[in-house]
C-alpha cells in the first residue's frame, strides 16, 4: 500500500518562503506523476502544482506560477513544492497525492490521484 507523509509546513510571514517534502513508501515512486494540492478554511481543495515521473514536465496553477517550484528526487522517493514570497492568501493545508494513470502526463484534477497524504499546515500571516 502506498503512503504518503508530507512535512515543511509552518508558520510564515508575508514574502516569505517555506519547502514542503513528501516522501512515498511502499511502491515504486518513479511509477507515479505527483501533485500539490492545498485546501483552505471553508474552500474545496484546489490544485497547485504536478510534475511527471521523471521531473522534466511541470504544471503550475496560474495563482502560484513564478512563486512555487514543484520538484521530485526519484532516489529519495520524494516530491518537494519550493514556496517564495508567500501570500497570506496561500493560507492552506497542502496535500501531495500520487497518481499511476497521469505517470506521463500531467492532470490538475484530485480524482485522477490515487493515494493522497494527510496534509501539512501552511500559515501566512500578514
Amino acid at each position: 500500500q502506498v503512503q504518503l507523509v508530507e512535512s515543511g509546513g509552518g508558520l510564515v510571514q508575508t514574502g516569505g518562503s517555506l519547502r514542503l517534502s513528501c516522501a512515498l513508501s511502499g511502491r515504486t515512486f518513479s511509477n507515479y506523476g505527483m501533485g500539490w494540492f492545498r485546501q483552505a478554511p471553508g474552500k474545496e481543495r484546489e490544485f497547485v502544482a504536478t510534475i511527471n515521473w521523471s521531473g522534466i514536465t511541470t504544471y503550475y496553477a496560474d495563482s502560484v506560477k513564478g512563486r512555487f517550484t514543484i520538484s521530485r528526487d526519484n532516489g529519495k522517493n520524494a516530491v518537494y513544492l519550493e514556496m517564495n514570497n508567500l501570500k497570506p492568501e496561500d493560507t492552506a493545508v497542502y496535500y501531495c497525492a500520487a497518481s499511476a494513470r497521469y505517470k506521463n502526463f500531467l492532470s490538475r484534477r484530485s480524482d485522477d490521484y490515487d493515494y493522497w497524504g494527510q496534509g501539512t499546515q501552511v500559515t501566512v500571516s500578514s
